[in-house]
């Protein structure tokens, strides 16, 4: 199978059977447009019907692995039911493509990964941080539910207490907060993720490919469980594209400002 048609991913195949994606958009910090985004949630099923990939190993190009939504593309969600029904779809395959794809993934996650590049980073079966790396889900900051992944996988990676504090607050965290809590496999300095992740993928490869995927099948059904949970998630976040908080979350986002929410008027001085 050829990766010709990709745009915005970048391939390399290194043997034993280990397919190296990059994320390719490095002058915008690898965040993710229309593009990149439908070319994320396609690829994880075309390299589970791939015959020569047994491992795939996803990282960023230049200094992050994906700096998250692109504004334009939130500007152009907001308000559109169309475009938020087919991002709804969209981000549903995201989600089960990685889930069900049959190969193992390991993510190398080299810089910052927020947006739908952190829905890549901590799906992966393993995940290799760069301990200087940041990481957060910022919806709630935008005005939207977290959505995208969050709820389906944060409590199980780093328990409930962990996965209400980053997702209600919106906070972000580095490698090294994150491998102590359970949300990343293991943390490493930066120069060394990429080096770890590929002899990760490499023993994975040379391991016996039946056992290895009827592990990552079995395992994965948790994550299958909490189904409804995403679905419920991921309506709610697009349901607030349709409304006023993201127009403003943007806004303050674009003037560097802190948001002023509709659906937090401020009190009147007394």
């Amino acid at each position: 199978m050829q990766f010709d048609d990709y745009r915005q991913l970048s391939f390399a195949r290194r043997d034993p059977g280990v397919l190296l994606v990059t994320l390719d958009n490095p002058e915008k910090y690898n965040a993710t447009d229309e593009q990149m985004h439908s070319e994320l949630a396609r690829v994880w099923r075309d390299i589970s019907e791939d015959p020569e990939t047994r491992v795939a190993v996803v990282t960023g190009a230049g200094k992050a692995f994906s700096a998250g939504g692109d504004l334009g593309m939130v500007e152009r969600m907001a308000g559109d039911h169309a475009r938020v029904s087919h991002m709804l779809s969209e981000m549903s395959d995201l989600v089960y493509n990685i889930v069900n794809c049959e190969k193992p993934i390991v993510s190398a996650i080299n810089g910052v990964a927020v947006g739908a590049g952190i829905v890549v980073a901590l799906l992966a079966d393993i995940s290799i941080c760069a301990e200087d790396a940041k990481l957060g889900d910022g919806h709630v900051k935008l005005g939207v539910a977290a959505g995208d992944h969050a709820a389906i996988i944060w409590p199980l990676l780093a328990g409930m207490a962990k996965a209400r504090y980053y997702l209600l607050t919106g906070e972000m965290l580095d490698g090294r907060e994150a491998e102590r809590i359970g949300l990343v496999s293991k943390a490493l300095p930066r120069e060394q993720v990429l080096e770890e992740a590929l002899r990760v993928a490499d023993g994975l490869a040379r391991g016996s490919q039946l056992a290895i995927r009827w592990t990552k099948r079995s395992l994965n059904n948790w994550i299958r469980q909490a189904g409804p949970v995403f679905d419920q998630s991921a309506a709610y976040e697009m349901l607030g594209f349709l409304g006023p908080d993201v127009v403003e979350g943007v806004a303050a986002l674009r003037e560097k400002r802190p948001p002023q929410f509709p659906s937090a008027p401020s009190r009147p001085t007394p």
